[in-house]
């Protein structure tokens, strides 16, 4: 059965050196959503059935740095001269784009290294090199070993690298016994706003009470607070003593994806799901994603659905696209959106990593419905981690989660 976009619901279903050439072509094939369409809720007409062909893009895989302790996050600064990635079990790299050659960065926090849990997201203030603030999420431990999701920041400086001044901004707290799904996605927002996505920790008690649908605690949710860690003054629930300030949408399982659309300044995540039941949403300030009320995932190892028909709930945002119980999922890390001018023919497209199925997924999007799927770097045994577009030369780089990871690129075919 092939992944499903929300349109579709109204079926009866229910549900050798660093430059080393690895590839000349593209791989993968692109996947047709198959099946009638209809109309979308808001009665606009919407294609029987989507292209079942696209225009090959030929590209070449460059290592840049092939012995990264699994990286997680690349970040970039605007102009692409400076490349940090993190590594998860701690250290935080500076890496040479042209040499390969990386250096560890001084002063970053102590990290909880098990599990999901380590040093993991990293991003640019928008204001660099003017504003020298770089921005980490990790997960941390008290002095009774429980761990939470962490944001932090401080002063890159490049020469002898280490983040001085180095501070913490938010912790998504309570502190919990788990080393399961810390989330931790950072973005900076099209209004300066700094988005950051945590998990919901493993909680297994599906139902109204979960922690994720508990509102006055950070778990589970996208937040939303100023460069300094403070909240926003006009968050969607500054003014409802129920909910967190901080919080910008809740009902989340764990993100491990978000970009800000390039053209449009939404916000898009992508979220792993329970068996299968993993999703791409954009994020609306004050909504509630559903986890686990309703959901198109089931309960590990069985056929029984965690929650209701998202159909069935008036108040719970529906995602964008989804894999429900029986297809297969589509673990999801990293994603972006491209905006580059290397590869003119994926304007537009989202790219997402996946994990389990060791593959990149390239989805054509026509506003924020996907029109098709394909899958790139196929074969080749990598979890994909992050994904994300060089600003200067428009070449999309790619972190493989692994103990020596590499970091590699796609570059267009000479």
């Amino acid at each position: 059965m092939p992944p499903r976009t929300s349109a579709e619901r109204n079926s009866t279903s229910r549900f050798p050196d660093r430059r080393t050439v690895l590839s000349s072509t593209a791989t993968g094939g692109f996947l047709a959503l198959a099946g009638c369409l209809g109309l979308l809720e808001n009665g606009a007409e919407v294609e029987e059935t989507a292209p079942e062909t696209s225009e090959q893009v030929d590209f070449d895989v460059e290592i840049v740095a092939d012995d990264l302790a699994y990286p997680w996050g690349i970040a970039f600064s605007d102009d692409g001269s400076t490349i940090l990635v993190t590594e998860r079990e701690g250290t935080l790299s500076l890496v040479d784009r042209d040499t390969g050659d990386h250096r560890s960065v001084d002063g970053t926090p102590d990290v909880y290294a098990s599990g999901q849990g380590g040093l993991l997201d990293v991003t640019f203030h928008p204001a660099y090199p003017d504003e020298t603030w770089v921005y980490l999420t990790y997960a941390a431990s008290d002095d009774d070993g429980a761990s939470a999701t962490h944001l932090g920041r401080g002063r890159l400086e490049e020469s002898d690298p280490a983040l001085e001044s180095f501070e913490q901004l938010f912790v998504v707290e309570p502190f919990v016994d788990s080393t399961a799904h810390f989330g931790s996605r950072v973005v900076f927002g099209d209004d300066g706003m700094v988005y950051l996505t945590s998990g919901d920790r493993g909680f297994k008690d599906f139902g109204p009470d979960h922690v994720s649908q508990e509102t006055t605690n950070a778990i589970g949710t996208t937040l939303r607070l100023e460069p300094d860690g403070t909240v926003p003054d006009d968050n969607p629930f500054v003014e409802d003593e129920d909910v967190l300030d901080a919080i910008y949408s809740y009902g989340h399982r764990n993100a491990q994806g978000m970009v800000v659309h390039p053209e449009t300044g939404d916000i898009w995540q992508s979220e792993h799901g329970e068996e299968d039941g993993d999703e791409i949403n954009v994020i609306e300030a004050g909504g509630n994603y559903g986890w686990p009320i309703a959901h198109t995932g089931c309960e590990y190892n069985t056929d029984e659905p965690v929650g209701a028909d998202p159909r069935e709930l008036d108040d719970v945002v529906d995602p964008v696209y989804f894999w429900e119980c029986g297809t297969g999922g589509f673990p999801p890390a990293g994603m972006t959106i491209y905006d580059g001018e290397a590869f003119p023919d994926w304007h537009g497209d989202l790219f997402v990593g996946n994990l389990a199925g060791q593959y990149m997924g390239r989805f054509t999007l026509e506003g924020t419905v996907v029109e098709g799927v394909e899958a790139l770097l196929e074969g080749r045994g990598w979890r994909v981690r992050d994904v994300e577009v060089e600003p200067g030369t428009g070449y999309l780089y790619v972190a493989v989660d692994d103990e020596t990871g590499p970091l590699v690129r796609l570059v267009p075919q000479e």
